[in-house]
Protein backbone atom coordinates (compact mmCIF):
# COMPACT_ATOMS: atom_id res chain seq x y z
CA UNK A 1 0.00 0.00 0.00
CA UNK A 2 2.64 2.52 0.83
CA UNK A 3 4.35 2.07 -2.35
CA UNK A 4 0.79 2.68 -4.33
CA UNK A 5 0.83 6.24 -2.68
CA UNK A 6 4.24 7.05 -2.85
CA UNK A 7 4.57 6.10 -6.61
CA UNK A 8 1.72 5.30 -8.47
CA UNK A 9 -0.75 8.10 -6.61
CA UNK A 10 2.10 10.77 -6.95
CA UNK A 11 2.03 10.29 -10.65
CA UNK A 12 -1.58 10.63 -10.88
CA UNK A 13 -2.01 13.59 -8.93
CA UNK A 14 0.74 15.35 -10.62
CA UNK A 15 -0.95 14.70 -14.09
CA UNK A 16 -3.85 15.83 -12.72
CA UNK A 17 -2.49 18.99 -11.69
CA UNK A 18 -1.05 19.95 -14.36
CA UNK A 19 -3.55 18.48 -16.90
CA UNK A 20 -6.08 20.58 -14.66
CA UNK A 21 -4.00 23.97 -14.59
CA UNK A 22 -3.45 23.72 -18.41
CA UNK A 23 -7.83 23.43 -18.39
CA UNK A 24 -7.91 26.48 -15.95
CA UNK A 25 -6.03 28.12 -18.12
CA UNK A 26 -7.28 27.55 -21.27
CA UNK A 27 -11.09 28.23 -19.95
CA UNK A 28 -9.60 31.73 -18.61
CA UNK A 29 -8.98 32.66 -22.12
CA UNK A 30 -11.87 31.03 -23.58
CA UNK A 31 -13.99 33.53 -21.30
CA UNK A 32 -11.82 36.35 -22.55
CA UNK A 33 -11.51 38.70 -25.62
CA UNK A 34 -9.22 41.06 -26.53
CA UNK A 35 -9.54 44.80 -25.52
CA UNK A 36 -9.78 47.08 -28.26
CA UNK A 37 -8.71 50.39 -27.36
CA UNK A 38 -10.16 54.08 -28.90
CA UNK A 39 -8.15 56.80 -28.38
CA UNK A 40 -7.69 60.04 -29.46
CA UNK A 41 -4.81 60.95 -31.77
CA UNK A 42 -1.65 60.89 -29.56
CA UNK A 43 -3.10 59.95 -26.48
CA UNK A 44 -1.98 56.26 -26.68
CA UNK A 45 1.63 56.98 -27.65
CA UNK A 46 1.46 59.28 -24.25
CA UNK A 47 -0.16 56.27 -22.27
CA UNK A 48 2.38 53.67 -23.91
CA UNK A 49 5.53 56.62 -22.90
CA UNK A 50 4.53 56.15 -18.92
CA UNK A 51 8.21 55.81 -17.29
CA UNK A 52 8.06 52.76 -14.63
CA UNK A 53 8.15 55.14 -11.54
CA UNK A 54 4.94 56.33 -12.92
CA UNK A 55 3.15 53.03 -13.03
CA UNK A 56 4.97 52.07 -9.43
CA UNK A 57 3.50 55.47 -8.42
CA UNK A 58 -0.25 54.25 -9.91
CA UNK A 59 0.36 50.45 -8.47
CA UNK A 60 1.12 51.97 -4.79
CA UNK A 61 -1.57 54.43 -5.51
CA UNK A 62 -4.26 51.59 -6.02
CA UNK A 63 -3.74 50.16 -3.30
CA UNK A 64 -5.93 52.13 -0.93
CA UNK A 65 -8.37 50.53 -1.19
CA UNK A 66 -7.08 47.33 -0.54
CA UNK A 67 -6.16 45.16 2.22
CA UNK A 68 -2.64 46.89 2.98
CA UNK A 69 -4.85 49.99 3.91
CA UNK A 70 -8.68 48.27 5.23
CA UNK A 71 -6.61 45.08 7.04
CA UNK A 72 -3.18 45.68 7.26
CA UNK A 73 -3.19 42.42 9.61
CA UNK A 74 -4.91 40.23 7.28
CA UNK A 75 -2.65 41.18 4.49
CA UNK A 76 0.53 40.51 6.43
CA UNK A 77 -0.83 37.40 7.62
CA UNK A 78 -2.13 35.92 3.77
CA UNK A 79 1.23 37.00 2.66
CA UNK A 80 2.97 34.80 5.03
CA UNK A 81 1.01 32.25 4.23
CA UNK A 82 1.00 32.21 0.72
CA UNK A 83 4.74 32.92 0.39
CA UNK A 84 5.51 29.78 2.66
CA UNK A 85 3.15 27.36 1.08
CA UNK A 86 4.70 27.67 -2.36
CA UNK A 87 8.76 28.03 -0.99
CA UNK A 88 8.12 25.12 1.23
CA UNK A 89 7.18 22.42 -0.92
CA UNK A 90 9.87 23.03 -3.83
CA UNK A 91 12.67 24.19 -1.48
CA UNK A 92 12.45 21.60 1.55
CA UNK A 93 15.19 19.44 1.91
CA UNK A 94 13.51 15.98 2.17
CA UNK A 95 11.55 16.23 -0.81
CA UNK A 96 14.32 17.20 -3.28
CA UNK A 97 16.12 13.97 -1.48
CA UNK A 98 12.97 12.53 -2.97
CA UNK A 99 13.06 13.98 -6.07
CA UNK A 100 16.71 13.39 -6.56
CA UNK A 101 16.25 9.77 -5.65
CA UNK A 102 13.21 9.19 -7.83
CA UNK A 103 14.59 11.32 -11.07
CA UNK A 104 18.27 12.57 -10.39
CA UNK A 105 17.25 16.36 -10.24
CA UNK A 106 17.73 18.11 -6.81
CA UNK A 107 16.62 21.44 -6.13
CA UNK A 108 18.85 24.18 -3.77
CA UNK A 109 17.15 23.50 -0.53
CA UNK A 110 16.49 25.68 2.89
CA UNK A 111 18.04 24.98 5.99
CA UNK A 112 16.15 22.63 7.83
CA UNK A 113 15.25 24.81 10.93
CA UNK A 114 14.85 27.71 8.81
CA UNK A 115 11.44 25.30 6.80
CA UNK A 116 10.68 23.59 10.12
CA UNK A 117 10.49 27.44 11.14
CA UNK A 118 8.48 28.61 8.23
CA UNK A 119 5.95 25.36 8.88
CA UNK A 120 5.45 26.59 12.26
CA UNK A 121 4.29 30.23 10.60
CA UNK A 122 1.97 28.46 8.53
CA UNK A 123 -0.02 26.34 10.94
CA UNK A 124 0.05 30.00 13.02
CA UNK A 125 -1.49 31.78 10.26
CA UNK A 126 -4.01 28.98 9.16
CA UNK A 127 -4.89 29.01 13.43
CA UNK A 128 -4.93 32.90 12.51
CA UNK A 129 -7.59 32.34 9.40
CA UNK A 130 -10.00 29.79 11.56
CA UNK A 131 -10.20 31.94 14.31
CA UNK A 132 -11.32 34.59 12.15
CA UNK A 133 -13.76 32.59 10.15
CA UNK A 134 -15.20 31.25 13.84
CA UNK A 135 -15.19 34.30 15.60
CA UNK A 136 -15.78 37.49 13.18
CA UNK A 137 -19.05 37.89 12.61
CA UNK A 138 -18.40 38.94 8.83
CA UNK A 139 -16.52 36.63 8.57
CA UNK A 140 -18.69 33.72 10.14
CA UNK A 141 -21.93 34.84 8.15
CA UNK A 142 -20.03 34.30 4.18
CA UNK A 143 -18.18 30.49 5.63
CA UNK A 144 -19.80 27.62 4.46
CA UNK A 145 -18.47 24.14 5.51
CA UNK A 146 -16.57 24.07 1.70
CA UNK A 147 -14.44 26.93 3.43
CA UNK A 148 -13.37 24.84 6.45
CA UNK A 149 -12.85 21.89 3.93
CA UNK A 150 -10.50 24.23 1.77
CA UNK A 151 -8.35 25.30 4.82
CA UNK A 152 -8.25 21.48 5.84
CA UNK A 153 -6.41 20.42 2.49
CA UNK A 154 -4.10 23.87 2.50
CA UNK A 155 -2.69 23.06 6.36
CA UNK A 156 -2.76 18.95 5.86
CA UNK A 157 0.42 18.65 4.41
CA UNK A 158 2.26 20.86 6.56
CA UNK A 159 0.64 19.30 9.81
CA UNK A 160 1.37 15.91 8.82
CA UNK A 161 4.90 16.91 7.78
CA UNK A 162 5.98 18.99 10.38
CA UNK A 163 4.70 15.93 13.08
CA UNK A 164 6.68 13.41 10.68
CA UNK A 165 9.65 15.98 10.79
CA UNK A 166 9.84 15.79 14.65
CA UNK A 167 8.60 11.72 14.55
CA UNK A 168 5.85 12.70 16.69
CA UNK A 169 2.86 9.52 16.81
CA UNK A 170 4.03 7.01 14.51
CA UNK A 171 6.25 7.88 11.73
CA UNK A 172 4.61 5.62 8.96
CA UNK A 173 0.91 6.24 9.48
CA UNK A 174 1.77 9.87 9.98
CA UNK A 175 4.06 9.55 6.83
CA UNK A 176 1.15 7.98 5.15
CA UNK A 177 -0.94 10.68 5.48
CA UNK A 178 1.35 13.57 4.93
CA UNK A 179 1.82 12.28 0.98
CA UNK A 180 -1.93 11.60 0.71
CA UNK A 181 -2.03 15.17 1.71
CA UNK A 182 0.15 16.18 -0.73
CA UNK A 183 -1.53 14.49 -3.57
CA UNK A 184 -5.05 15.29 -2.47
CA UNK A 185 -3.68 18.93 -2.32
CA UNK A 186 -2.11 18.72 -5.99
CA UNK A 187 -5.34 17.20 -7.18
CA UNK A 188 -8.17 19.86 -5.76
CA UNK A 189 -5.16 23.20 -6.42
CA UNK A 190 -7.09 23.84 -10.14
CA UNK A 191 -10.57 23.09 -9.35
CA UNK A 192 -11.06 24.61 -5.70
CA UNK A 193 -10.60 28.28 -3.96
CA UNK A 194 -6.23 27.05 -4.14
CA UNK A 195 -5.95 27.75 -7.34
CA UNK A 196 -5.74 31.07 -6.79
CA UNK A 197 -2.19 31.12 -5.43
CA UNK A 198 -1.10 29.72 -9.20
CA UNK A 199 -3.61 32.37 -11.13
CA UNK A 200 -3.67 35.53 -9.47
CA UNK A 201 -0.84 37.02 -11.73
CA UNK A 202 -3.01 35.50 -14.68
CA UNK A 203 -6.24 37.20 -13.36
CA UNK A 204 -4.04 40.66 -12.62
CA UNK A 205 -2.01 41.89 -15.76
CA UNK A 206 -4.52 40.16 -17.72
CA UNK A 207 -8.31 41.17 -17.13
CA UNK A 208 -8.75 44.62 -18.39
CA UNK A 209 -11.44 45.90 -15.77
CA UNK A 210 -8.44 45.29 -13.13
CA UNK A 211 -5.87 47.76 -12.04
CA UNK A 212 -2.42 46.72 -12.95
CA UNK A 213 0.79 47.47 -13.97
CA UNK A 214 0.92 47.51 -17.33
CA UNK A 215 -2.64 48.03 -19.77
CA UNK A 216 -5.07 45.34 -19.55
CA UNK A 217 -4.99 43.85 -22.95
CA UNK A 218 -8.05 41.36 -22.41
CA UNK A 219 -11.43 42.39 -21.13
CA UNK A 220 -14.79 39.55 -20.03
Amino acid sequence: MYDLIEGQLVSIAFIIFVLGLLYQGNQFFKLTRKKEWILPPGVEKRVLKKTVVQYIIAGLASLKGTLWKTDPLMMIVTSVFHVCLILLPIFLLGHNILLDQSWGVSLWSLPEFFTDGLTIAVLICVAFFLMRRLFLARVRAITSFYDYFVLLIAVGPFLTGFLAYHQWFDYRIVMILHILAGELMLITIPFTKLGHMLFFFLYRFLIGSEYSFTRGSRTW
